[in-house]
């Protein structure tokens, strides 16, 4: 069964940075998109930021020029390197692989950014 495992979130302070990675298997994971949502306190789930097969990027305009997505396909996982991070961004993230018939979704990790 497809499996995705979310690490790396935890509490900053406002301008500081966190890297999640989540590890994927039970997929080919090198032919599927890869994505990282996020959903804050009475707020709808949103996508952050999403990387093809081929390598290319979206982000978010809230996240753009702060967050990095990326793959390593020979470890099955994806990270988002987050930079110069707000309070606004305080959520639970979510790891995201959009197979075609469905979407699976990791357990989330929290990230907190407060001082």
């Amino acid at each position: 069964q497809v499996q995705l495992v979310e690490s790396g979130g935890g509490l900053v302070q406002p301008g500081g940075s966190l890297r999640l990675s989540c590890v994927a298997s039970g997929i080919i994971f090198r032919i599927y998109a890869m994505g990282w949502y996020r959903q804050a306190p009475g707020k709808q789930r949103e996508l952050v930021a999403r990387v093809l097969s081929a390598g290319s990027t979206n982000y978010a305009d809230s996240v753009k020029d702060r967050f990095t997505i990326s793959r390593d396909n020979a470890k099955n996982t994806v990270s988002l390197q987050m930079n110069s991070l707000k309070p606004e961004d305080t959520a639970v993230y979510y790891c995201v692989v959009d197979v075609g018939s469905r979407m699976y979704w990791g357990q989330g990790t929290q990230v907190t950014v407060s001082s």
